[in-house]
């Protein structure tokens, strides 16, 4: 294939898990990988498409234990392109969305290798789609924030939390789900309301998706009550009034018992 030549890198946004949300370019190209490194998020959906002949490597970090360090996995995605391979970096939701797109690209190009991105749908646009919400919001929401609440271990997170504040905006916080009680408490010690609305969703657009509406007041503790071991982005602002949990969606909708 033209744009996938032998000793090529693509790197590739799995989406946020369901195969069906991956871009038909993605798919065309995973399949057609002589060698894919894939991140710890990657669905075992997605990895399916590989062709069967494909060397599938798992480089994925996860919380409390890295497989592999970024450098190190700069360096292997390059020499398997040296070596002849057509290389697909497989990243959860979009590679330039928290994805370390940059170091590998810079380490890709240092090298002498081409490398290209091919986008893929984000978790916080998935998240919105399974509430049933825009994430923009005419004369409520004009502006979408997203930012990582991924830090070291024992430092501080390290944000302008009154710009954050804003109530004219959509925060979607990745990675926030150990981080929710301190996100909670500066946004709050900002200024924004604790009434604001606040939608959690885990694992979204998979079938263990799990979604809970909340205020941003109580966000701590029901993050700490309803979240389990997956991946969530919380959504915090105005525009999150009509996101509805399943259950109280369902509710809605339900026909009247007989008599």
């Amino acid at each position: 294939m033209t744009d996938f030549p032998a000793g090529s890198i693509w790197l590739v946004g799995a989406g946020p898990g369901d195969p069906e949300l991956l871009t038909r370019k993605a798919a065309r190209l995973i399949a057609a990988a002589t060698m894919v490194f894939h991140d710890a998020l990657v669905s075992d959906g997605v990895l399916t498409l590989a062709d069967p002949a494909a060397r599938i490597v798992d480089v994925g970090k996860r919380s409390g234990r890295h497989s592999q360090d970024q450098g190190a996995i700069d360096a292997m995605i390059v020499a398997a392109a040296l070596a002849g391979d057509r290389v697909v970096r497989l990243k959860g939701g979009d590679p330039a969305v928290f994805g370390r797109a940059a170091e590998e690209v810079a380490a890709a190009r240092a090298a002498g290798v081409v490398v290209r991105i091919c986008p893929g749908i984000t978790a916080a646009s998935a998240a919105a789609a399974s509430l049933g919400v825009s994430l923009t919001l005419r004369g409520v929401a004009r502006k979408l924030v997203l930012i990582t609440a991924h830090a070291r271990a024992g430092e501080p997170l390290d944000l302008d939390w009154s710009a954050l504040a804003d109530p004219g905006a959509t925060l979607a916080v990745y990675m926030g789900k150990a981080a929710a009680r301190e996100v909670a408490a500066q946004l709050l010690s900002a200024g924004m309301p604790a009434a604001t609305p606040v939608a959690i969703v885990e694992n979204a657009s998979l079938p263990g998706e799990r979604r809970f509406c909340t205020q941003l007041g109580l966000l701590s503790l029901a993050a700490r009550l309803t979240l389990g071991d997956g991946p969530a982005v919380l959504l915090i602002g105005a525009a999150l009034a009509e996101a509805k949990q399943p259950a109280r969606a369902a509710a809605k909708h339900a026909a009247p018992a007989s008599a």
